[in-house]
């Protein structure tokens, strides 16, 4: 029997045989670092070879896509990814640096699995706590997770995670008139008016949210 893997690793090589299994071809190491939250190629390398030496991976230097899963006799492990071959790993981001969510390995607060039937499209995805009641009325509560597919461009209508100045908000998006206008869902509060001297851009589209009762 090969060697136990750890949470982190057991995550990658699924992910990995997952990738294959959908698009024919192995990963690369940067494909991998993002849907981790790993910002350096060294982080990832470095999971690959714990997984390469306990046996259940073959690599080959100089090649992008030189990954390879090795035939197992282990059937637990065989039915663990078997099962996670339908789920989407989302890292949740943990912190919020400088104004946007930084997605490097030290800022990653685990990560929720979620069904590949709910999300077309979970590449670069991440997860982010809501703060504040701007948006109740659009359904989204503090303490929420919400769902981002990273873009820097949205419609009108769009839930998004902006960044203006050094904040981060969550509101509508609307471009009426050329203006830009970042509307709340909470009558307590007024439109956000974006001038051309201020430092603003769009993080991502808000694509889910996910609340736990307690």
């Amino acid at each position: 029997m090969k060697e136990k893997l750890t949470e982190k690793q057991n995550e990658i090589l699924i992910f990995i045989k997952s990738f294959i299994s959908e698009n024919g071809f192995p990963p690369t190491l940067r494909e991998i670092g993002r849907n981790f939250g790993i910002s350096s190629t060294f982080g990832v390398k470095r999971h690959l070879e714990a997984l390469k030496k306990k046996g259940y991976l073959n690599i080959s230097s100089n090649v992008s896509r030189a990954i390879r899963i090795t035939h197992s006799n282990d059937d637990q492990i065989e039915r663990v990814i078997s099962r996670s071959e339908d789920v989407h790993q989302i890292p949740v981001v943990g912190r919020v640096a400088a104004g946007s969510p930084i997605l490097s390995e030290e800022n990653i607060d685990g990560s929720i699995s979620i069904d590949r039937s709910f999300i077309r499209n979970a590449a670069g995805c991440f997860a982010l706590k809501v703060q504040g009641d701007s948006m109740i009325d659009a359904g989204i509560f503090e303490g929420d997770l919400v769902i981002v597919s990273p873009q820097t461009f949205a419609q009108k209508g769009d839930i998004v995670v902006a960044r203006l100045e050094t904040e981060i908000t969550v509101k509508i998006f609307d471009n009426t008139n050329k203006e830009v206008v970042l509307l709340p869902r909470n009558e307590k509060y007024s439109p956000i008016r974006i001038n051309n001297n201020e430092d603003f851009s769009i993080i991502g589209k808000v694509v889910g949210v996910l609340r736990w009762y307690n």
